[in-house]
């Protein structure tokens, strides 16, 4: 079924021209995913991403094997990727030191670090209270910054927990602010377990605004689980955030936080920015052909509605 467009879409004033898509099927979708997949379909995944008009993709993790076996073989993908792999725009994530030396060993420029709001989160995410998880990035973020290296800083549980209920706005605006004193180049708000709304959404942004993190350096971070990811996305958008991450066909989840459903599906973004005249330079079918071929390699449907909806006429 073809969406009705208006020749040429009209954007809304309040919205921002483009938008970047930071997909992180590869690495935040395939990590919760039961089934490991092959390093060959891993690989064919990023390159049907590429194709169809995916400019930043996070890769993949070098997260100890035993912590995510899903993605134990980092440095397989990443040389059977070659120079697709590598590159400012294919960012890795690394928890600590020892995964910043295996990501700098292959040549990687781009990492994502990956922190908590809240104690009980980092506790049984990373085995440290928040200072001592700070204390542990201050160094990652240091040696990479002398590598040459372009740094994001994920904070989880920016607007729930599920151990600790709410997140006090003021408690993830300091913690926000510890970590990209590191000196990281773009903080991304984490909405690990889906409880955001559009209002908590804009009141964190101005808070964050208040404290100098203006949203040219901000991503955003939806899960779906009330089926708020879009409507929290757009409410992003039209504060000024250009940066949203999404998995394609809504794969995902957190392998710490059970609570935590799939990620904003890129079809559905997709599919909506369109209609706004918001631009993002992905082919639309391209992009549902590969989560219709990757639901197939799962066993599963894709959870995206527009998938289903366009699955057909791919």
């Amino acid at each position: 079924m073809r969406r009705p467009q208006l020749e040429p879409p009209l954007p809304s004033g309040s919205l921002p021209p483009r938008v970047t898509i930071y997909e992180v099927g590869a690495r935040d979708g395939l990590q919760n995913e039961k089934q490991i997949l092959p390093v060959q379909d891993k690989a064919a995944f990023v390159r049907m991403l590429t194709e169809a008009g995916l400019g930043t993709i996070e890769v993949t993790s070098f997260v100890a094997p035993k912590w995510v076996p899903q993605l134990a073989d980092a440095e397989e993908l990443l040389a059977n990727l070659g120079d697709l792999g590598r590159g400012r725009n294919r960012p890795v994530l690394v928890p600590n030191e020892r995964g910043l030396d295996r990501a700098l060993a292959l040549g990687v420029n781009s990492v994502a670090i990956f922190g908590s709001a809240t104690e009980t989160f980092a506790r049984n995410n990373l085995n440290r209270t928040v200072d001592e998880s700070i204390d542990m990035f201050r160094p990652v973020v240091a040696r990479a910054r002398d590598a040459g290296a372009w740094v994001r800083a994920y904070v989880s549980m920016c607007f729930g927990d599920p151990w600790e209920g709410d997140v006090p706005i003021a408690q993830v605006v300091d913690v926000c602010r510890r970590i990209m004193d590191l000196g990281c180049d773009e903080l991304t708000l984490g909405d690990t377990i889906g409880v955001a709304t559009p209002g908590h959404v804009q009141r964190l942004l101005d808070a964050l605004g208040d404290v100098g993190i203006g949203v040219d350096r901000i991503g955003v971070h939806f899960h779906d689980t009330y089926g708020q990811a879009l409507a929290n996305s757009l409410a992003a958008i039209g504060q000024g955030v250009t940066t949203v991450d999404s998995a394609a066909g809504g794969l995902g989840g957190c392998p710490y936080a059970k609570s935590a459903t799939g990620n904003l599906a890129t079809e559905d973004l997709i599919w909506a920015l369109d209609g706004l005249g918001v631009e993002t330079g992905v082919d639309l079918k391209k992009l549902v052909a590969t989560s219709v071929w990757l639901a197939g390699r799962l066993g599963r449907p894709s959870p995206s509605r527009v998938v289903n909806a366009l699955a057909e006429s791919v």
